[in-house]
């Protein structure tokens, strides 16, 4: 018997989830979250083989709670909405058994969770290509600038924060807004959260 966690934040959907894989002749259900850090709790508690995980949950993320699983034994499964590359990429770095996008049927699910059972690694089609489309052009320093930007920081205070000159942070800005193809800060921060490469 294949033992399930499910962290979920949508009561419905996780009700659901849960109730159709339930009816698999080879699964259950052993406990359900409502946010990766229950996930966690749930699945140092009850040990199950998977845990099927949503990425956007409150308190902790999906891919927080599978990055804090890593090694633990219990191979995660992502079950999401979203398909964004960067989400994707943690993912991978995490150790995901597999990433699947919410529009899939039921059955394909129950298959999934067979197969990596199984040890096989299980990604939706359309997230491989894109990951291999395009990754985050930002160096490592250009994320922080932008992402203390996200934050609401003005070029003063990042300058401030990084021990950098007011100058500097204007060059890496100038550079973001040129890699990233866009016209402004907004669109900058917007076009980086769109694609998943916010930590």
């Amino acid at each position: 018997m294949i033992r399930i966690v499910i962290a979920e934040d949508q009561r419905m959907m996780l009700g659901a989830l849960a109730s159709l894989l339930d009816l698999e002749p080879d699964m259950t259900v052993v406990g359900r979250a409502n946010n990766g850090e229950e996930a966690v709790r749930l699945v140092k508690e009850h040990r199950p083989d998977i845990c099927v995980m949503d990425i956007e949950m409150p308190a902790k993320s999906g891919l927080e709670a599978a990055e804090e699983l890593k090694g633990s034994g219990c191979k995660v499964v992502i079950l999401t909405t979203f398909a964004r590359s960067g989400y994707f990429e943690r993912a991978l770095k995490a150790g995901v058994s597999g990433y699947l996008l919410k529009d899939s049927p039921i059955e394909e699910l129950a298959d999934s969770i067979r197969s990596v059972m199984s040890g096989r690694r299980i990604y939706a089609p359309d997230l491989v290509d894109d990951a291999y489309a395009e990754s985050n052009p930002l160096t490592e320093r250009e994320t922080e600038v932008l992402e203390l930007m996200a934050d609401g920081k003005n070029t003063k205070e990042i300058a401030s924060q990084l021990f950098i000159t007011t100058g500097t942070v204007r060059n890496y800005i100038s550079v973001i807004l040129d890699k990233l193809d866009v016209g402004n800060r907004i669109e900058a921060i917007k076009r980086f959260k769109d694609k998943g490469w916010f930590k």
